[in-house]
């Protein structure tokens, strides 16, 4: 059974924690089969296990983003050599969005290179939300940081997924990013919940991170009000020009156990395998798909990093008896 400490009902005036750092590890340190079986056993009662979701990712906005992210091309405080370009036209971004349905999509998002949206750019992000529903396609974007209002507009829009990441453990957290905190990214994880919209909320493997700070950035995103509905987990793509240009790779089976520990503990929630896939061969990408991974992004570029081509996916797809959902 599942070391799992449920809500108490009440007038109590704080929350106990469906997961402690200790349950979560235990879990984490199990032996290897059986932590994948536990992982698969739990995908089964809510997925379909030989069906993953296709999603499509477009930066609708390049570059010169004042915050200092360790990992990002896209910060003006780093000399990676990208070239900062303005908001997308709605024209533009609903065509790719076209484009991507035709390709298999189900679902499409967007990012911006913004510490947070301005009031100017407002009405052309509602406008871009409501073309790419239009086309039938599930939604999300990335803006960066939302106040309440902010958020309630992006839901009346009807965007159903707002991705803001927590990146790593709150005690590592620092050591990435300085130009906002731990709280805030919460602070706007609760608006956009309070808003409506679900929420996307993962984060990276490979910044120097210990395995204990994965384990505890797993426990900060389940023991939400909400756990996230849609969970990436992204493997570091090392950029040139970034402080974390040359980290050491997360192992690879490191890996697959948090994709597995992510299906267990958020076992509703859609685990996305996100950034680095281009880095993961065939095996340790299908290690992952048995641990309850169920979302992938297509694509040869992944905001201004890269991906794998279709063709490779498709391939990939067909060895395994996968289908798109």
């Amino acid at each position: 059974m599942l070391e799992v400490t449920h809500e108490t009902a009440g007038p109590a005036p704080s929350r106990t924690p469906r997961w402690t750092r200790e349950s979560a590890w235990a879990i984490y340190g199990l032996p290897f089969n059986d932590l994948l079986f536990r992982a698969q056993s739990v995908h089964r009662q809510r997925f379909d296990p030989n069906r993953v979701q296709l999603s499509r990712l477009l930066n609708i906005k390049t570059g010169g983003c004042p915050e200092d992210c360790g990992y990002c091309s896209q910060s003006s405080h780093h000399a990676t050599g990208l070239v900062a370009s303005r908001l997308m036209d709605v024209e533009a971004v609903v065509a790719e969005a076209r484009k991507a349905k035709q390709g298999g999509a189900s679902r499409y998002c967007m990012g911006a290179a913004w510490r947070n949206p301005k009031p100017r750019d407002m009405d052309a992000i509602v406008a871009i939300i409501e073309g790419v529903k239009a086309l039938g396609l599930e939604t999300c974007m990335t803006l960066g940081m939302l106040d309440r209002d902010q958020a309630d507009r992006l839901s009346g829009a009807g965007l159903d997924y707002y991705n803001h990441n927590v990146d790593t453990s709150e005690r590592f957290y620092p050591s990435v990013i300085t130009t906002r905190t731990y709280a805030d990214r919460l602070e706007t994880l609760e608006h956009v919940r309070q808003s409506g919209m679900k929420v996307c909320c993962g984060g990276i493997l490979g910044m120097g991170e210990s395995e204990e700070d994965r384990v505890d950035m797993l426990v900060t995103l389940a023991d939400l009000p909400e756990p996230p509905e849609s969970v990436p987990i992204n493997r570091l793509i090392p950029i040139a020009g970034t402080p974390l240009a040359n980290a050491d790779p997360v192992e690879g089976l490191e890996f697959v156990r948090i994709v597995a520990l992510a299906r267990i503990m958020m076992p509703t929630s859609f685990v996305r395998l996100s950034a680095g896939r281009s880095a993961m061969s065939d095996e340790m990408q299908a290690l992952c798909f048995l641990a309850g991974a169920n979302s992938i992004f297509v694509g040869d570029t992944l905001l201004t990093a890269g991906n794998p081509e279709e063709a490779a996916d498709r391939k990939l797809f067909r060895r395994l008896g996968l289908e798109a959902l």
